[in-house]
């Protein structure tokens, strides 16, 4: 008797190309309605109905009430955490449009994973904070230094507000476009939260791309010491 968790049941509940795009599209952390999805995986809505019913029995979404309308977004974080490890071993997509290019090269510059910066954007600001000493690795996670806590104060971020009940409080994902590693995490989440509350990144519709500001590219030189040229931003 095979005694291990039937993780054949969720890989083929992922593997089917409609819901991988619904999947795909609720890694944004953001929930949306049926009728959305459907537009963005095109598929009927009696289709998205069957996949979504799918999706919420496998405990991969959830599916929440406001007022009279029903949206869907991903169960937890730990879900997109597996979406994005498995996209480290997926063989990339074949690009057949200029638009499939750019949205790809948008997405490789930076995007969401459920609620952290991905991308080389997260990846740089990651690697940004360990070559400044504000973060090290320990025993597989991230620990912030006696610098680190005053340099998160001066950019708005109380260490000692972190909830460490309910989540991790920072480690290391492994990024599937740069294959190095970006922070999750509380620490990852509360980051992110920053860049969108300052206006120094702006979600793109209906993708988990990111859109770096001019804002932005000044902060990153000024908070990270990162340089990223004008012409980057999308």
């Amino acid at each position: 008797m095979n005694v291990y968790p039937n993780f054949s049941y969720i890989a083929k509940l992922m593997a089917e190309p409609t819901r991988a795009t619904i999947l795909d599209c609720l890694m944004n952390g953001q929930a949306f309605p049926a009728s959305e999805l459907a537009y963005m995986a095109k598929v009927s809505h009696p289709t998205i109905s069957s996949h979504l019913a799918k999706l919420v029995e496998g405990n991969l979404l959830v599916m929440e009430h406001y007022g009279r309308h029903r949206y869907y977004r991903l169960a937890s974080k730990e879900v997109a955490e597996v979406i994005e490890k498995l996209g480290t071993i997926a063989p990339p997509v074949e690009i057949r449009s200029l638009r499939q290019s750019s949205q790809l090269k948008q997405v490789r510059f930076g995007r969401t994973c459920y609620d952290h910066l991905a991308g080389e954007l997260g990846v740089k600001v990651t690697e940004a904070l360990i070559e400044k000493e504000i973060v090290y690795l320990e025993d597989g996670l991230y620990a912030v230094t006696k610098k680190g806590r005053k340099w998160f104060l001066q950019f708005g971020i109380n260490i000692d507000e972190a909830n460490t009940k309910r989540r991790i409080f920072a480690k290391p994902c492994l990024d599937w476009s740069e294959r190095r590693y970006h922070i999750s995490g509380w620490l990852g989440s509360t980051i992110a939260t920053r860049f969108f509350e300052n206006r120094w990144i702006i979600k793109t519709e209906k993708t988990r791309a990111v859109q770096l500001t001019p804002k932005g590219i000044d902060a990153l030189k000024n908070h990270f010491g990162i340089t990223i040229e004008k012409d980057r931003i999308n």
